[in-house]
């Protein structure tokens, strides 16, 4: 998702400037760019800057995905909201650990 968000963000962007902007390695960031492009959720082209280069790019669906979790974090925020600082943070601790999520 961080990798998807980036790319949201800068879109188009030079995979090389994405690996820094997430701070992956290059041959990480190779393996999850296949996986995303696997899902048709980004393409990978020439970059329109510098054609030596590749870009990346959202698709159709990548966009809905980003805009999915951006209605889901918006949602949790709302529930969360009468709920302290410290009172979330517990709460998604206990969340988390019913799920088995970290």
């Amino acid at each position: 998702m961080v990798v998807l968000a980036a790319v949201a963000d800068l879109d188009p962007v030079a995979q090389a400037d994405l690996g820094r902007a997430v701070a992956l390695d290059p041959k990480d960031l190779v393996g999850v760019l296949n996986d995303l492009q696997s899902a048709a959720l980004i393409v990978r082209g020439p970059d329109p800057k510098d054609r030596r280069k590749n870009a990346v790019s959202l698709t159709e669906d990548g966009r809905r995905l980003k805009e999915c979790t951006e209605a889901g974090e918006q949602a949790n925020a709302e529930l969360l909201a009468p709920l302290s600082p410290d009172e979330r943070a517990q709460s998604l601790d206990m969340l988390r650990r019913i799920s088995g999520v970290g």
